[in-house]
């Protein structure tokens, strides 16, 4: 019988294409494509969905603080459209659509690229969502594959204006916006930490359950949130030691504690890698002990009936010089032997702790 096989994500960009050219290499291709905008000021705000990518062009002229939210990464031409319209580097534009880019940051003489990954549970399914946010003098655009993101609270801060978002420029945009994935980091995280302590308990009170699969399910979920959470560590580290000119001598101390939460996730990532670790190792011991256990009650087993048959065998032999096989009562006596011989090597087991 064939073994099936779960498909796999393939990275589909093509290969010996000239660097710079723009291939979406993400699956979600049937994802509503438009653009979200939110403008605004300390006095005022305004949130505005578009279709056209060429109705956000005139936010680039005005002087309020924008965020501009791309939907939809497989409209490589509406991408490249905003791009050319922002002069965005060509190899920009290409990491923006290639989901498979490892998350980073790019300094630009009048822009910030930085490339994150947001992670969060949808249904107790772990999602990873390619994210690229520009960063540039009065705006911030965010590119993401689908409507699906970690930013709704900040929506709604913005909106109502509570916190200090509305009175500061783009720079604390990208902060606020790289903070809320980073808390949603923390959230994943104590998730996580929870199924890794279901499964202990499962562990040690059902002795019989089959966990195997779980542990290897949580070993490649901790494996997908260690490749989004540790290249975002120098990201931020970066971001509050470059002298880039538009991020603000005090704001670099909000980059400062957004780096000291980063550090705090990897070590929780560390820490319960190991504890799946050795979940596994004592998943595997368990097995162990149970398989022990089933082969010295087989041993001991053999063992008693080890001079049983031994007396069978020598009384099963067909000689005729056999005085015992004349005896009325010779065939009582030897089974009173044999249950004899039983009874005492069962107290010895048992006196021995085998049994």
């Amino acid at each position: 019988m064939k073994k099936k096989t779960r498909p796999r994500k393939r990275r589909r960009k093509n290969l010996g294409s000239v660097p710079g050219t723009m291939t979406y290499t993400g699956s979600k291709t049937e994802q509503e494509f438009y653009i979200e905008v939110i403008d605004f000021s300390k006095e005022q705000c305004s949130r505005t969905v578009y279709n056209d990518v060429k109705d956000v062009f005139r936010y680039a002229e005005e002087e309020n603080t924008t965020w501009i939210n791309v939907n939809g990464l497989h409209n490589v031409e509406a991408i490249e459209a905003l791009g050319k319209y922002y002069k965005w580097h060509p190899l920009v534009m290409e990491d923006i659509v290639d989901t498979f880019q490892r998350p980073k940051i790019d300094e630009f003489e009048d822009y910030l690229f930085v490339v994150f990954k947001m992670i969060y549970y949808d249904e107790e399914r772990l999602v990873t969502e390619h994210l690229s946010l520009l960063m540039g003098q009065g705006y911030v655009v965010t590119f993401q594959e689908s409507k699906t993101d970690v930013f709704d609270d900040l929506r709604k801060r913005i909106e109502e204006n509570r916190g200090r978002v509305r009175g500061e420029k783009s720079d604390y945009l990208l902060f606020v916006l790289l903070d809320a994935v980073v808390d949603h980091y923390f959230l994943v995280i104590e998730n996580l930490g929870d199924k890794i302590e279901d499964l202990e308990d499962i562990l040690f009170e059902e002795n019989d359950v089959d966990i195997s699969k779980d542990i290897l399910n949580l070993k490649k979920e901790i494996l997908r949130i260690k490749r989004s959470v540790f290249p975002a560590r120098e990201i931020i580290n970066r971001i509050e030691k470059t002298d880039f000119n538009l991020i603000e001598e005090h704001t670099r101390n909000y980059y400062r504690d957004l780096y000291d939460h980063t550090i705090q996730v990897v070590e929780y990532v560390e820490v319960y890698r190991e504890m799946i670790l050795s979940l596994m190792e004592m998943y595997m011991g368990t097995i162990s002990n149970k398989m022990n256990n089933v082969m010295k009650v087989l041993t001991v087993i053999a063992t008693i009936f080890i001079p049983l048959t031994f007396i069978a065998g020598i009384y099963g032999m067909n000689f005729d010089n056999m005085p015992e096989l004349h005896g009325k009562y010779n065939y009582f006596v030897l089974m009173g032997i044999m249950l004899v011989i039983f009874i005492a090597m069962l107290l010895f087991f048992k006196k021995k702790k085998w049994l």
